[in-house]
């Protein structure tokens, strides 16, 4: 009777605290599958002159990526909202294994189209259930837990071309194979979690609920909070793009430098993207999310604007601020649209991720078309202005809960 009472206890404290170890254990998870992420955009300067490459074809290989790692996760987010499965996350970090080993050996532009379809396939079953395990673990700490999240994600993303600059450029394609460490890591931190998640679920069996917020919006006023979101995700991740696909080429282009000093430049705004990511969840809970969407999407806008007109000094400074600024939106805007859909935790986080990559994947395309058919440096003028579509946030709503479940 006494271990009965023990394991109800265990459950609630659970269900009801913020869970610090999962936190941090999905957050350095998180940070292994964006590193293997960051290989893809870190290598294509290497790629472009091996093969040849043209800034077409870049934008392919972006989109290629981009589309699996986006088309998927509403899917997977759907389905395991009705059918939790905590160990789909090994499944993920196998494909993204596999696209490790082939992009390592791939010689020709098809296979390295294939290469990179495999670790967008697994970044799609990664991110729904990681972002539905850091909501479980938050203990109503949300924008909090989401931050932890994401940040782990970002200094993966700035580790990336800083690890290729040292281990790849140097030595060539086949060094690739270095990253197998960060996947092997990557699949013994998710095991762990996966075992917390399952007994997480027979919590919930038993009638033990993680925090749910339900606001008092009608249902047509959600839809259109919903929308204006994914116009926000347009505007931020269409912007992105441009940074994370074309940055080094823009200052190699610009600035005439090498491959290695253009991504330890690259290495600078990816650490200020992380340091904002930080901000931008606690901050979200103390003055409301509303406000941090707003202000770091279109904040940015006259630090986009300046960018295209200045030395290499200034424009390490302003991509310090554009990425601080920029990037505390999303967990904001991912936390904001789970308290929107509370009960969908799974499918609206696979949606917005989707929505992301999606919107990552047609700016790389179509900027590539751009860069081919005018300048890389003209793309950055064109894109400087795409913030300021931020603007509409103005007209999301004041989330209010109505009662805590």
């Amino acid at each position: 009777m006494d271990s009965i009472v023990n394991v109800s206890t265990k459950n609630k404290e659970l269900a009801q605290k913020t869970v610090y170890s999962i936190l941090f254990a999905i957050s350095f998870a998180h940070l292994l599958n964006d590193l293997i992420q960051a290989i893809i955009p870190s290598v294509y300067p290497i790629l472009k002159e091996k093969y040849n490459l043209s800034f077409s074809q870049i934008g392919l290989i972006t989109f290629a990526f981009q589309f699996s790692a986006s088309i998927f996760q509403p899917l997977v987010g759907y389905y395991t909202d009705k059918h939790p499965k905590p160990f789909s996350q090994i499944y993920g970090m196998l494909f993204s294994l596999a696209g490790i080993v082939s992009l390592s050996f791939a010689d020709n532009f098809y296979w390295i189209l294939l290469s990179v379809v495999f670790i967008g396939t697994g970044s799609s079953i990664f991110h729904p259930e990681s972002a539905r395990i850091s909501n479980l673990a938050s203990g109503g700490k949300r924008g909090l837990a989401q931050s932890i999240f994401q940040v782990g994600g970002n200094f993966g993303t700035a580790l990336g071309p800083l690890l290729v600059a040292l281990i790849v450029v140097p030595h060539g394609q086949m060094h690739i194979l270095w990253f197998i460490i960060a996947a092997m890591i990557g699949l013994a931190i998710i095991s762990k979690i996966a075992f917390w998640y399952r007994d997480h679920l027979v919590y919930r069996k038993n009638k033990v609920q993680p925090f749910i917020n339900l606001h008092n919006l009608p249902k047509r006023k959600v839809q259109v909070s919903i929308a204006i979101l994914l116009i926000v995700i347009f505007s931020k991740f269409f912007y992105s793009a441009s940074l994370s696909s074309y940055y080094t080429f823009y200052i190699i282009d610009k600035f005439h430098l090498s491959i290695k000093e253009a991504q330890f430049h690259m290495f600078i705004y990816l650490i200020a993207y992380a340091v904002g990511t930080i901000l931008g969840g606690p901050l979200g809970d103390k003055i409301g999310r509303k406000y941090v969407i707003w202000l770091s999407v279109f904040g940015a806008a006259p630090f986009a604007l300046l960018l295209p007109y200045v030395n290499l000094f200034w424009t390490d400074v302003l991509m310090v601020v554009i990425g601080i600024i920029i990037s505390s939106a999303f967990p904001a805007i991912l936390v904001y649209a789970q308290e929107l859909l509370p009960k969908k935790l799974g499918m609206v986080s696979g949606l917005f991720y989707g929505f992301a990559f999606g919107m990552g994947a047609l700016g790389s395309a179509l900027l590539g078309n751009l860069a081919d058919a005018t300048s890389i440096q003209y793309v950055y003028h064109v894109c400087s202005f795409l913030p300021l579509i931020g603007i509409i946030c103005y007209f999301l709503p004041n989330l209010k809960s109505k009662k805590t479940l």
